[in-house]
């Protein structure tokens, strides 16, 4: 243990000077350099080459709980403290930071709908509550406007759209895209926040056509469509933040790439025993 403490602290402090902190010999640190590794040693290198592969397919947005999950799901019976300590003494970490900008305008005068969903966010099937909201993105060309449809069932991003300008159009797209895709039987619920894109005309009648029944969330209260909300602060961390984006379109395609290629069908999610949207709707079904 001794000789470890010194191989891992050997980058911060001299070598000659750890050995006699720790009452260890300089040959003895050698020999202990050159003994074969250990059954223990050899395991924990197969194992975070795995940590390190899955780290890279995750966009390196998993921490120890879903990387567990992860490892296990390929065959590695493996448990979380031990992946938790090589991930630490490798220094593969979740990065987060974040920005904040106002997409919500709330002061308008259209009608607004009553809290169906009342925090209610489970679903037994598919298409029975779908909830959307809009974020955005920066770029050094200006804002991207994120607009999402998620099916509650599982997770899913089934409808989305991007745009520089956060117009009712915006909404309406990422809704037709979730009507094309899943054809929503008419008792399906559909809840947003009190913004004046979705309280629009063109927004609502699009709604009646379809016959959804229509529920919004309290003013100002960010709780009232948390999946959504938890949605966008998933993909800010571990896409949109980790990196500058020159353009619109260069942000654009990333997000597609990751809701399409990486959300969707890969990421674990505890709220659905650590299965993805496509794993947990197939299971289902």
């Amino acid at each position: 243990m001794r000789f470890r403490f010194v191989e891992e602290h050997r980058s911060h402090f001299p070598v000659n000077r750890l050995c006699h902190v720790v009452g260890v010999s300089s040959r003895g640190l050698r020999a202990f350099r050159s003994r074969p590794a250990s059954r223990r040693q050899r395991s924990d290198l197969v194992t975070l080459a795995h940590i390190k592969e899955q780290s890279r397919l995750s966009l390196g947005s998993y921490g120890r709980p879903r990387m567990t999950e992860e490892l296990k799901e390929i065959g590695l019976n493996i448990g979380h403290r031990r992946v938790g300590r090589l991930m630490r003494q490798n220094g593969i970490s979740v990065v987060r930071t974040r920005k904040h900008k106002v997409t919500t305008d709330s002061d308008h005068k259209f009608n607004i709908a009553p809290n169906l969903l009342d925090r209610d966010f489970m679903a037994d099937q598919p298409n029975q509550k779908w909830a959307g909201d809009i974020s955005y993105v920066w770029t050094r060309e200006g804002w991207l406007y994120l607009a999402v449809i998620l099916d509650l069932h599982s997770r899913r991003v089934i409808g989305w759209a991007v745009s520089n300008r956060m117009k009712r159009d915006l909404a309406i797209r990422a809704l037709k895209m979730a009507i094309a895709f899943r054809a929503p039987p008419k008792s399906c619920i559909h809840h947003t926040d009190r913004g004046s894109q979705y309280c629009s005309h063109d927004y609502q009648k699009l709604l009646r056509q379809q016959g959804f029944k229509v529920s919004m969330s309290g003013k100002g209260n960010c709780y009232d469509n948390a999946v959504v909300e938890t949605f966008f602060k998933t993909i800010k961390a571990e896409l949109i933040w980790r990196r500058s984006w020159e353009t619109r379109r260069q942000a654009e395609m990333a997000i597609f790439e990751y809701i399409n290629g990486f959300y969707n069908p890969r990421r674990r999610h505890s709220a659905l025993g650590w299965k993805s949207p496509v794993a947990f709707e197939r299971k289902v079904a």
